[in-house]
């Protein structure tokens, strides 16, 4: 089986929600990539680098989510998909993926 990383999950679930959400026209499908692509990561999580991690990485997940809506009034909307999920990526490899890829 491939190795899919955690942060590419993440990344992939925050970006690829959003684009679906946008081209679709259906929030809710969306949302369903957001969970689906999270909770995979979650369980990455939790294997690599335990559950306080895990929990902290999920948390971090949320508030990316939810903190790119006000930021995509400043900035607008992919720009700040794609920072929080850069943001979210970054942690997520420092996190848990940095321990398997040496």
């Amino acid at each position: 089986m491939t190795h899919i990383p955690s942060s590419l999950l993440a990344a992939s679930g925050l970006v690829g929600g959003y684009g679906v959400a946008r081209w679709t026209g259906k929030r809710p499908l969306g949302g369903a990539v957001l969970a689906v692509a999270g909770a995979a990561a979650a369980r990455q999580w939790r294997q690599r680098a335990g559950g306080p991690a895990a929990g902290a990485l999920t948390a971090a997940y949320a508030a990316a989510f939810a903190g790119s809506h006000p930021l995509a009034r400043k900035v607008g909307a992919w720009p700040a998909v794609f920072s929080v999920a850069g943001a979210v990526a970054l942690v997520s490899w420092a996190v848990a993926d940095r321990r398997t890829t040496r």
